[in-house]
């Protein structure tokens, strides 16, 4: 009788647990569903090639693209990059690899502060240091806004990607006479290699979707401009710029500038995987 009983409820957790989780990951995946279903139904009205290729038009006339804009984002986004990608990873290396002392906790304690800082904050600190001195705006400020935003999620992501690669592997390494710091570059971050580019993804993400330190360092452009010295357009920016307006094809607009974004860290997110699986069939 006892067994029975034992059966029956360890069926009965088993079907509460799963039915929890599934709970849990509806209330993940509908959210992010109806956002995509919102912003294509709103944004594919204005979603045609002479939205990719033509610049806004003045104020009161309708129509237009956001070229210049475009054009902007993936010149913020590959500066930020520039800035961001190499300072985030070989600070993962050295928390993972060599940062078990004061200093290494120190480190990872202001990267975790760091990843928790408004992205304000950080626009009005570049603002600050780079802006002022420099008397005026530039993609080369936001650029450098972007890649500190990106900095702790590259740090973080590519610490514990490392931390999984098994100590046989670096053991091996060395007993071979292979020296530690070479051992990590050819085995161990070739081993790691995926994760970290997850990591490098995430940090682009969420540098492209930012608006806030934009308005601080590159500020805006309604010409054509891809002077890293200058101020620039960016989408985030019009978005904010359009939906605010009381024009109502400017509000459309920005519904398809919202579409775009998304579509643009699709691309990047498809991009990287298959660079990641072809490297790592390669390897």
């Amino acid at each position: 009788m006892s067994s029975n009983y034992s059966y029956y409820w360890k069926k009965i957790t088993n079907l509460l647990m799963f039915s929890l989780t599934l709970i849990a990951t509806l209330c993940a995946v509908v959210p992010l569903v109806l956002i995509f279903y919102y912003t294509i139904s709103k944004g594919v009205t204005y979603l045609s090639p002479d939205f990719f290729i033509s610049m806004p038009k003045p104020v009161g006339e309708t129509g237009g693209g956001m070229a210049n804009a475009i054009a902007g984002t993936l010149i913020l986004i590959g500066t930020g990059g520039l800035i961001g990608i190499p300072v985030g990873i070989m600070t993962g290396i050295y928390l993972s690899e060599f940062g078990k002392n004061k200093f290494g906790f120190l480190v990872r304690f202001l990267t975790d502060v760091l990843s928790g800082v408004p992205s304000i904050v950080v626009g009005v600190v570049v603002y600050t240091m780079i802006v002022i001195p420099m008397k005026h705006f530039s993609a080369l400020a936001g650029g450098i806004a972007l890649g500190i935003l990106m900095i702790p999620t590259v740090t973080r992501t590519t610490e514990e990607m490392i931390k999984l690669v098994p100590h046989t592997l670096r053991e091996a390494g060395l007993a071979l006479g292979i020296p530690k710091w070479k051992t990590t570059l050819a085995i161990v971050l070739r081993t790691a290699w995926k994760g970290i580019a997850t990591g490098v993804l995430l940090g682009l993400s969420r540098a492209a979707g930012e608006t806030a330190p934009l308005l601080f360092t590159a500020l805006g452009n309604r010409f054509w401009s891809t002077s890293i010295g200058q101020p620039i357009a960016s989408l985030t920016v019009y978005i904010y710029d359009y939906a605010k307006s009381p024009f109502e094809d400017w509000n459309q607009q920005a519904w398809t500038a919202a579409l775009v974004l998304i579509l643009l860290i699709s691309i990047l997110s498809l991009l990287f995987r298959i660079i990641t699986r072809s490297k790592y069939k390669t390897n």
